[in-house]
């Protein structure tokens, strides 16, 4: 370095340092405004009413019957997973209910219904032969014998009689219990046929599908994802610290990275009361006021619901303010404040300054 250079050098340096050392820190004075305080909340749009859809049964996917992007109808079969097994079960107890039923009117019903009418003709007749005996008794004709013996014949045939009934009222029962047995048994089967046939559970569109025809399928996991075709809801996740202030009737404010430098009003709408323990935060659904014109499931927003609105209050800047407790005043005395609603910006001072008084912005 030249000599004829140094002494500008050091001249500079000695300036910029006074300069530094003397300069004011900046200040300003707080006024009246309006002020929002809001809590923030980030998650994704979904379907109204969107669900997955699961099977019942574990097998493989034999047919696939709809396409992602249908419109499909409550109860519409969606897969088909192969049944070869549940189908010759249910055949089975068809053949069984079948026969079953054919039995409550069949030959061994008749056979004892035959026995009924002979049973009473007998009966009818040792009646008939009792009388004419005690008859011919009384008139001191035949034995005692006899009379002995149309009498055991008259109780054996009535005896005769009473337990042909009862076999047949027995047999009834058995028939007719082995036949709603047998009923029962088809209709589960039929139930565990079509269990094997995955079906929509409510109106709405196809928004996704997992499984292609050959592939597994298990209770476990998902085969489909629907939900409603036009109505959409954000689904936020508010910070526990933060979700005691959130209650349902909130205006909320989403941004959509789908839909840049826009806002769209929504309505908090609900709050799941569990919170998830892995990430300290609360469900809550928000429902469109007015919606964009497209909306997908799962695309990402980013949410202001709005706590409190107070206009014509004193404001002050935060970054003014130490730990949003203590405000710095033009003599350097630190005085404490009670502060209200806030947002990233401002916070609105409740008692400890009055409007006009400045304050300084403290040193880093």
């Amino acid at each position: 370095m030249s000599t004829s250079l140094r002494p500008s050098l050091i001249l500079f340096l000695v300036l910029a340092i006074f300069a530094r050392c003397g300069k004011a820190p900046e200040s300003t004075t707080p006024g009246l405004g309006k002020i929002t305080e809001s809590v923030y909340a980030s998650g994704v749009i979904k379907s109204k009413n969107q669900y997955q859809v699961f099977a019942t049964v574990n097998g493989l996917v034999q047919q696939i019957l709809v396409k992602e992007g249908d419109l499909v109808k409550k109860g519409a079969p969606l897969l088909v997973i192969q049944s070869e097994t549940s189908r010759l079960s249910a055949e089975n107890a068809q053949l069984a209910a079948e026969y079953a039923r054919n039995n409550t009117r069949g030959e061994r019903l008749a056979e004892l219904e035959n026995a009924i009418e002979l049973a009473r003709t007998r009966l009818r007749n040792d009646s008939l032969l009792l009388v004419r005996q005690r008859g011919l008794w009384a008139q001191q004709i035949g034995s005692q014998v006899e009379l002995e013996q149309r009498e055991l014949a008259f109780t054996s045939s009535l005896n005769n009689l009473q337990a042909t009934l009862l076999r047949y009222r027995d047999a009834q029962r058995q028939f007719e219990f082995s036949a709603r047995q047998s009923e029962k048994q088809w209709s589960i089967s039929r139930k565990l046929e079509s269990d094997y046939v995955i079906r929509a559970q409510h109106d709405g569109r196809v928004y996704s599908l997992n499984k292609e025809v050959g592939e597994l399928v298990s209770p476990q996991t998902p085969v489909a994802v629907m939900g409603d075709p036009v109505v959409f809801i954000a689904e936020l996740q508010v910070d526990e610290k933060d979700i005691a202030r959130v209650k349902p009737g909130l205006r909320v404010f989403l941004s959509l990275d789908s839909y840049k430098n826009q806002s769209f009003e929504a309505v908090v709408s609900g709050i799941e009361p569990l919170m998830n323990e892995r990430t300290r935060t609360f469900t809550v659904t928000a429902d469109f006021v007015q919606a964009p014109a497209v909306l997908y499931p799962n695309l990402s927003a980013e949410a202001n619901i709005l706590i409190a609105t107070r206009d014509q209050v004193l404001l002050a800047p935060r970054n003014y303010l130490v730990g949003d407790t203590v405000a710095i005043l033009e003599n350097k005395e630190r005085r404490k404040v009670q502060i209200g609603l806030k947002d990233y910006q401002q916070a609105e001072i409740l008692s400890g300054l009055k409007a006009g008084e400045k304050i300084l912005k403290p040193g880093k």
